[in-house]
């Protein structure tokens, strides 16, 4: 059919979805046709995709296309394996990184719990010592004597506790000191723009690469080049990973936290758009069917669009499920 589009996916509800968003419109000015309803199988083999031919609805002006960068990344999927590589890559990092923390938590806090139980004992032992001390010598002393040591004690105990704040004041600090952000430094600059350009040129591919440091002191670093969308990947997936590894690059080459924000062709932006507009395609839809529509596993980042657009809707409400990587957002009808 003429202005018609093919389009396949899980399920034929997620296949009308994905054909709303391609054809710019809502529910309510699509027209499709099922070709393959599809089939879940048995654990995962023999699965079908659900097939539709949709189309808009004559009389219907055509609607801005706000989601250019779904249609080119149709165009990513010749070089799915450099992104897997990426992924898998990442996550073998994050579970080093992992139990390597865990494993140092645990043991600075085994030493910190043998530590206060030896330092509790002799202090203890020696308030014992010199309870008894204190006793046989009173018995003994003049009371002139009694006086000064009396003096004493409270000299000391004051100095004691003087030098004990003095050094829960110098914790206090270090631990503020640590926990502050950083100011990027020239070295950990050149050796991201190092790693990403050691990156590129094994994929064959000519970057040019442009790294400025923003008002909050994120290192930000805009890509330019042919084929782009290779460094994109499916849903920024791809970016997301590469982004994730050269943070990993910055922050061992100096003490402190550092961030790291890769971008090309104004992709972050671009996505925003993208989840704004499937936010308010699947609020009508819930409204018009009352029953709630779980959307495909989101990083953090684009959960939060997701809520953040749909907060003010008087009829809907949202609410995440699952646990990362596979955590989602649920739209629902509010009651």
């Amino acid at each position: 059919m003429d202005g018609s589009i093919r389009v396949s996916a899980k399920t034929v509800d997620d296949a009308i979805t994905e054909a709303m968003i391609q054809l710019g419109v809502t529910s309510d000015r699509l027209e499709y046709e099922v070709i393959e309803k599809g089939s879940p199988g048995f654990l995962g083999i023999g699965m079908k995709q659900a097939v539709i031919e949709a189309r808009r609805k004559k009389g219907v002006e055509k609607e801005h296309d706000i989601l250019e960068e779904i249609k080119k990344e149709a165009k990513i999927e010749e070089k799915k394996s450099f992104k897997n590589e990426f992924k898998k890559e990442a996550k073998k990092e994050t579970k080093k990184d992992t139990k390597k923390y865990t494993k140092e938590a645990g043991n600075v806090k085994d030493s910190k719990d043998t530590a206060a139980k030896e330092e509790s004992s002799i202090e203890k032992e020696a308030e014992n010592a010199a309870a008894k001390e204190k006793t046989a010598v009173n018995e003994k002393k003049a009371p002139k004597e009694k006086a000064a040591e009396t003096i004493s004690t409270e000299r000391e105990a004051a100095l004691n506790d003087h030098a004990s704040k003095e050094t829960s004041s110098k914790e206090g600090n270090s631990s503020r000191r640590s926990s502050e952000p950083v100011e990027v430094t020239e070295e950990t600059k050149q050796a991201v723009e190092t790693f990403l350009t050691d990156v590129f040129k094994v994929m064959g591919m000519e970057v040019q690469i442009k790294s400025d440091i923003d008002k909050d002191g994120v290192l930000c670093v805009d890509m330019a080049g042919d084929n782009m969308g290779i460094i994109i990947g499916k849903r920024g997936q791809t970016l997301d990973s590469l982004q994730y590894l050269a943070n990993r690059v910055a922050n061992k080459h100096q003490a402190g936290y550092v961030r790291v924000k890769l971008d090309t062709e104004n992709y972050r932006v671009r996505r925003e758009e993208t989840l704004r507009h499937l936010a308010k395609n699947i609020a009508h839809k819930v409204k018009r069917n009352r029953k709630p529509i779980a959307l495909e596993p989101m990083n953090p980042y684009e959960r939060r669009i997701i809520h953040y657009s749909l907060q003010s809707d008087p009829y809907v409400t949202t609410h995440s499920e699952g646990e990362d990587p596979y955590r989602k957002v649920v739209v629902t009808l509010k009651r």
